[in-house]
């Protein structure tokens, strides 16, 4: 077992005790990895009124009273736990802000597993609407996102959720197998066949690549 083995395992071992400064070292040592997860994930209507950092502290203080939770589960790694953590205070954020619109906005985290909400396409479209479009696209960024919204909704939702773990929150392919609850090799093809899958399908969208 190599040091960084070494140190998530004492690390681990920490958690399951119930330490406090365990805790603290996991969140400082992973920040930049959930700012990214709730950038990615926060709801586009929730732009400009939702600041990631104090969503962030939120989760820690959810995690914090939810330390026990993780010592009941051996087979969560630390990061994958305090993911799931954030996640849930992000659908709690959703369902605050946008009351009877929250289904849009994702749906209830559970942290025994099946961590995905029902937005990944919603944020995929956004996201790589923004990287291939240019404000001199005739077709208003909105409508572009829809489109590209349907196009990815015809993905399965696990490959779906593969790709967003893997090129927006950047899990690693064993951190993924373990958040969706797969074996790694399962995680490794999969990848590779909805990112092939992801470029058929951005091709025949109108519109999307072709643009400057």
């Amino acid at each position: 077992m190599d040091s960084a083995a070494n140190a998530e395992s004492e690390l681990a071992a920490r958690l399951r005790a119930g330490d406090p400064s365990a805790l603290a070292e996991l969140f400082d040592q992973h920040r930049e990895r959930l700012w990214r997860l709730v950038n990615f994930r926060l709801d586009h209507r929730l732009l400009g009124r939702v600041d990631a950092d104090d969503l962030l502290q939120e989760s820690y203080l959810a995690a914090a009273k939810r330390i026990a939770h993780f010592g009941a589960n051996p087979a969560l790694s630390p990061f994958v736990w305090l993911r799931l953590v954030v996640c849930q205070t992000l659908v709690d954020l959703h369902r605050h802000h946008l009351g009877a619109q929250q289904r849009s906005a994702g749906r209830e985290v559970d942290l025994q597993g099946g961590p995905w909400s029902q937005t990944t396409s919603a944020a995929l479209a956004n996201q790589l609407v923004g990287n291939f479009t240019s404000p001199s696209q005739v077709v208003s960024r909105a409508e572009m996102v829809q489109k590209v919204e349907q196009a990815i909704g015809q993905m399965n939702p696990t490959d779906q959720e593969i790709l967003a773990l893997r090129h927006f929150e950047e899990l690693t392919n064993s951190e993924v197998a373990e958040a969706l609850g797969i074996e790694q090799k399962a995680a490794s093809i999969r990848y590779v066949r909805a990112l092939n899958r992801l470029q058929a399908i951005l091709a025949e969208v109108p519109g999307l690549l072709n643009e400057t």
